[in-house]
This record gives C-alpha cells, structure tokens and sequence, in this order.
C-alpha cells in the first residue's frame, strides 16, 4: 500500500525507486502493466537474480526464478503440455475427490481454529495428486509439510531487500559463525528442505509409474511421452521433476489464500451467501452437490470467486521481473537490469476500474440483463492476479477449478457465521449476567461453520 501511496502523491502509476544500489519500478495500474509487461513482454519476461534463492537455498531450478531464455520456455512447455484450458480437465477428478474429502474433514472436526488446517489439506491433496499421482496421508504428510516450509522460505526470500547479500552477492563467501551472517544457517536448512521437496516425490512417482501402478499424473504423462520417443527436447526426467516440483511447491498456496480470504468475505458480507445458496438450489438436486460441470449453471458462485481474487488478492505484490534491455516509456528511461514490481494490490483496488472496492460484491461482475458473468462490464481480475505477460501462471486453470468447487461446496453444505462469544455483563442491578455476542472480525479471524 506504500508504493500505491506515494503514486498517489506524485500523480503517477510509474514510481522508480534505487534500493541498494538496484533500481526499481513499481507500475502501479493495469494500463501501464500492460503497456509493459504484455505489449512488450520480450523485454520484461526476465526474473531478478536472486542469490539467496539460487545460489545458497538451491532453488536455481524453480520456474518461478529461472531467467528467460531456453531453460525457461523448456520447463514452461512441460507444463503448458498438462495444464492447458483442454488437458487440465483430466486432473477434475482429483479436485473432486480432495474436496469431498474437505468437507468431511470439516464434519468431523468443526473446530473454528482448525479451518485452515483443513483448507491446507485440502490444498496440498489436491497438487500432490495431480502432479505425481500420489496419495496424501491424513495427518501429518511428510510430503505437505516439506512443502509448506519450502513455500514460507520461497515467499521469505523472494521479497526484494529481504537479505542482504542480494544486494551484496560477496557475502554469500562469509561464514555462519560470522557475526550477522545468520541467513547462512537460515539458508542451510531451507536448502535441505528444498533438496528434499524436489527429489522424495518425484522418486516415489517414477517408480509408481516404471511399476505400471501409477494413475495420471503430470509427471507420469511426462515420462510416458519420452517413454514413447518424443523429438521435444523439453521432456527430460530432470526438467520434469523441476516442474513437478514447481507445480507442488507454488499451486497450494493459492487455493489457501483464495478459499481463506472467500470465508471472510461471506462472514463480513452474509447477503452475499445467502444469494450463493439461493442460486445453487435452483442448480444443484437435494442431497447432492455441485459438481465441475454445473460452473455454466451457477454464474454467481463464479463471481464470487472473481470478487474474492480482487478482493483480498493473493499475492499484492507480484513475483518482480527483469526489465533486460534499456526501454523508454512516456518520456521516461527505464534502465536495462531494472527490478520490475507490479502492484497487484493496486490494481485490484482502482476504484475507477471497481467502484467502492473495499465491498466484497460479487455483483460487479454479474450483467443486470442476462444474470451471467460479463467481463467486459467489469474487468477481469485474472489480468493481475495471475502474472503478467509471459510469466502468467500456467496453473491458473487448475487452480481456478479448485477454488470454485471449494468455495461451491462450502456454501452447499454449510451456513457461514460469525462465532458467538460469552462475555459477563454486570447489570444496573449489580448482577453479573453472561450474554452472548457476535465477535467482530480481525485479520486473526475466528469463524463458525454450521450444517
């Protein structure tokens, strides 16, 4: 909200900042985002060098952090081959079949402050069936865990200013014993972390698959086209394993997000579920739920998702890019190695694009006239929330899938409310009475969940 801050200030949507010797644009609306980052995409794909990141935390093979080039567009291919608009249906049924799974886990165990656990659960079901074809554990999969400490290091360490020695790469030489060099020691243990996340699952994947046990997956199918004698040179084992690692350790966070940030937006706003649940039984038969399929039938649940991706976007601030050759736009230089920062947040949040956009209102999207989703009356937030250019995310169709059948099912199933608290309230009288009240929401929200 800072750099949204002082564009405001300086009446402008470009702001340029040195930091450490690095300098930094922050575009801060969709219209120079898409000067920039779409129209000339060839000159704005690159990824900023990170040396903690690649060099001391071992992640030099995440597509997230692979510069633009060859190795990139290799490992982009790979998993363009399974997750286009057309190919990602094949993976419907384990979206299914983890949110089946969510709901009952939610039955079981409605306790408000494990919400998220579930939700995470869910999540990591989810990618860790579709990218290897392996099956979660209940409680405790050392798999997911690996994952989310790999996630918190990768979303640490990507922040520009974060460490130190991305501005200074000498430092990389000091030792940890040394005196302010404890991101080694943090570098150590999340390069371990990383080495493992990468490699355990797509080795239990090879072997269900050299086995002939394995179900589809985006690794198996890889390795049955080089099984078959593929000529595309992108399909090796190892740039399959990065991607699958790719996949697994950038797909889930999304879906948590996503799914967390809806529930709070039908807590504060309860119109909004109650239009949602008169909608899905109109579509969706008693004693059944809403399925994949029924997304044509159920426009409002589709705004919904929409709204919550504008809302309380993601990722606020997208993952930089590289500008990788000298540009000039509007009069300005914009120098060749400069770090590009994209403000989602921003975007998202420009009331001349989204009137009143602090409200969660799934209206916004819906036309008045035929009841569907029109994009063209309001814009799409997928123009900021998943990338931009050549770097918008591969996954987003999957994802999308995942969140819309989450969100679908929670509002079939349950009622959403705020919880009710217990508070002593001493009367005019002198007697200590205990009353019940709704608690107002904080970011450390707490809900209830009610079938």
């Amino acid at each position: 909200m800072q750099y949204h801050k002082w564009c405001k200030e300086y009446n402008t949507d470009i702001l340029y900042l040195n930091i450490a010797g690095n300098d930094i644009i922050v575009l801060d609306t969709s219209k120079v985002a898409a000067d920039l980052l779409e129209t000339r995409s060839s000159l704005y794909s690159g990824r900023p060098y990170f040396t903690m990141i690649t060099d001391l935390m071992g992640c030099d093979w995440h597509i997230g952090a692979l510069t633009y080039g060859t190795r990139w567009r290799n490992h982009r291919r790979v998993m363009h081959h399974s997750f286009h608009s057309t190919a990602v249906k094949q993976f419907r049924p384990y979206i299914i079949k983890a949110t089946r799974n969510f709901l009952k886990r939610l039955l079981d165990d409605p306790d408000p402050l494990n919400i998220i656990h579930h939700i995470r659960h869910m999540a990591g079901d989810t990618i860790l069936s579709i990218a290897y074809g392996l099956e979660i554990q209940q409680e405790n999969d050392p798999h997911l865990k690996r994952s989310e400490a790999v996630v918190h290091a990768l979303t640490t360490a990507a922040v520009p200013g974060a460490f130190l020695v991305d501005a200074l790469p000498i430092l990389r030489y000091v030792p940890a014993w040394f005196p302010g060099a404890s991101f080694q020691q943090k570098a150590r243990e999340w390069r371990e972390a990383i080495r493992q996340t990468l490699e355990i699952p797509y080795a239990e994947a090879k072997k269900e698959t050299e086995s002939g046990k394995h179900t589809i997956s985006m690794v198996s199918a890889s390795l049955q086209k080089i099984e078959e004698g593929t000529k595309d040179d992108a399909f090796t084992e190892e740039i399959i394993r990065n991607t699958a690692g790719s996949l697994f350790t950038a797909g889930s966070d999304t879906t948590v997000s996503a799914i967390a940030s809806c529930i709070l937006g039908l807590l504060e706003y309860p119109e909004v579920l109650k239009k949602a649940q008169a909608q899905i039984d109109t579509v969706v038969k008693p004693g059944q739920l809403p399925d994949l399929e029924d997304e044509p039938s159920l426009p409002y649940i589709t705004a919904i998702v929409n709204e919550t991706l504008r809302w309380r976007d993601v990722a606020p601030i997208a993952i930089p890019h590289l500008l990788t050759a000298e540009d000039e736009y509007r009069g300005y230089r914009l120098p060749a190695g400069a770090i590009i920062v994209p403000n989602v947040w921003a975007m998202l949040h420009d009331e001349t694009v989204y009137p009143d956009p602090f409200t969660f209102n799934p209206d916004r999207f819906i036309s008045p006239e035929t009841g569907q989703v029109d994009l063209t009356r309001t814009r799409d937030p997928a123009h900021a929330c998943w990338g931009f250019g050549r770097r918008v995310c591969p996954g987003r169709y999957m994802a999308f899938s995942a969140v819309w059948l989450a969100i679908a099912s929670l509002i079939t199933v349950f009622d959403i409310e705020k919880a009710k608290e217990k508070v002593k309230i001493v009367g005019e009288d002198g007697i200590e009475r205990e009353e019940e009240r709704t608690v107002e929401l904080t970011h450390e929200y707490i809900s209830s969940i009610a079938v």
